[in-house]
């Protein structure tokens, strides 16, 4: 009996053994490529942080660390290069970076470079903060964009905000080992400084040429999370990894540039414009309705200013009076100078200087203007044309009587090649030309051509 089941139970048991040889392997094999990453050649995950402060990058730095966290990465390291930016995307930043398990190193880079405002307390946020030669940092004192219906800010509001700011500086500065009163001078005074300034006021904690100068610098180096643990950085023999942008973050970053924006703006109100003159042509109205949508998401982020807007608002009008009036190009001059000054408007701040460049916004306005005029003369033309099809299009021809027409009588006349019956309050011979004046059933009413009323 018992070797008849010893037999009986082989094939369970040469599964079981397949099972656990495959578990072995495969706990080996993962067990060689975590030595792999943190031992033999621990992993530095570099981001970059270029550009303003806004969203998109606040999810881009979210998603780089919880990668570097699930690599089981030794460093993440910042090169950062930034005007500064939204406020509420700094602080988003800032949490990503000091509940990161894995050490951050922000890094502002190359020379010329700068992290300014926003940039500023990122950079004092990080576990290790660094600056290339040649680089600035500081003036962080908040400010307010000019949007819709931006104010001048009191002295009380301006003290509330620089307060607030100066205590969430204070909050994480002071774990992190660095000068606190000095850094509070960024914000209350606008106070910027030098990498050389920096490094003596204990703002940063070395300043290095480049990125392999600063990994060889912070090796072996003992630092303190922000959770008071200790931990010695071991970078010997390290891989340097860059983690992009997604595909979907490239795009709304494009999305945002000011210059976009303004084209994404130009090509949805003329889609929209086109397929309202002309419906039915389908086409422009999808376009343009596309386009429209993505300018609002970049309105939402961009500090858009209402000056620029009314003056954009204001060239519309005076496209669509030229059309509709003999100005001799004035209106349409006007129009073109109204939108030009518009997109050099419609975009201004001190985080993007630059706003809409002079010559996308010729390129742009300059087409946009003849096209609106275009279009709008040919709704208009178009109120005064006749129907091409139906009774409609007999009122006003011209034809020749073939059976006379007794007044108030009917008789037969030609219109069109077409044989009609025909009555008239005034007599007419054969061969007398007339008018249509109605069309009653099969019927027309006519009058001759030389008649009173007749033109």
């Amino acid at each position: 009996m018992n070797i008849r089941s010893a037999i009986a139970n082989k094939p369970i048991s040469l599964v079981a053994i397949l099972v656990l040889l495959h578990c072995v392997l495969y706990s080996v094999a993962s067990s060689k490529i975590t030595a792999a990453e943190n031992g033999a050649s621990p992993l530095v995950l570099e981001l970059k942080l270029d550009g303003e402060v806004a969203p998109i990058l606040a999810n881009y730095i979210d998603e780089g660390l919880n990668d570097a966290a699930r690599r089981h990465a030794a460093l993440v390291l910042i090169t950062m290069d930034t005007p500064g930016g939204l406020s509420d995307s700094m602080t988003e930043m800032i949490h990503h970076i000091l509940d990161s398990p894995v050490p951050v190193v922000v890094y502002v880079s190359p020379s010329g470079a700068r992290g300014a405002s926003a940039g500023f307390l990122i950079l004092l946020s990080a576990d290790i903060a660094a600056m290339a030669p040649g680089t600035r940092t500081g003036a962080a004192t908040p400010i307010f964009l000019p949007g819709w219906f931006a104010m001048p800010m009191d002295e009380v509001l301006r003290k509330k905000i620089n307060n607030d700011a100066t205590a969430f500086l204070r909050s994480f500065a002071e774990k992190r080992g660095r000068n606190p009163k000095l850094a509070e001078t960024a914000i209350t005074d606008a106070r910027a400084f030098t990498e050389q300034e920096a490094l003596e006021g204990h703002l940063i904690d070395l300043i290095a040429t480049d990125k392999d100068e600063l990994l060889r610098q912070i090796n072996g180096r003992e630092i303190t999370r922000f959770n008071a643990q200790k931990l010695t950085l071991s970078l010997t023999n390290y891989s340097r990894v860059d983690f992009e942008l997604s595909a979907r973050q490239k795009f709304l970053a494009r999305i945002v540039e000011p210059d976009v924006f303004f084209l994404l703006l130009m090509v949805g109100v003329l889609g929209l414009y086109t397929e309202f003159t002309h419906p039915g042509v389908i086409a422009p109205g999808v376009i343009g309705g596309i386009c429209a949508l993505l300018a609002l998401y970049a309105m939402h982020i961009l500090p858009v200013n209402f000056t620029g807007v009314l003056l954009i608002l204001l060239a519309f009008a005076l496209f669509a009076l030229e059309a509709k009036f003999t100005s001799h190009g004035v209106l349409l001059i006007g129009g073109i100078v109204s939108m030009l000054l518009g997109a050099m408007f419609l975009i201004r701040s001190p985080l993007v200087p630059a706003g809409v460049s002079f010559g996308v916004a010729v390129a742009a306005t300059v087409p946009f203007a003849f096209l609106t005029v275009f279009l709008m003369r040919l709704v208009l033309k178009s109120r005064s044309w006749k129907s091409a099809a139906g009774k409609e299009e007999m009122i006003g021809e011209e034809g020749v009587v073939t059976s006379a027409l007794p007044a108030g009588g009917e008789g037969m006349i030609r219109v069109h090649g077409e044989l009609w019956r025909a009555f008239s309050k005034a007599s007419a011979g054969e061969g007398t030309r007339v008018r249509v004046l109605r069309v009653e059933g099969l019927k027309l009413e006519v009058e001759p051509v030389g008649a009173a009323g007749g033109k």
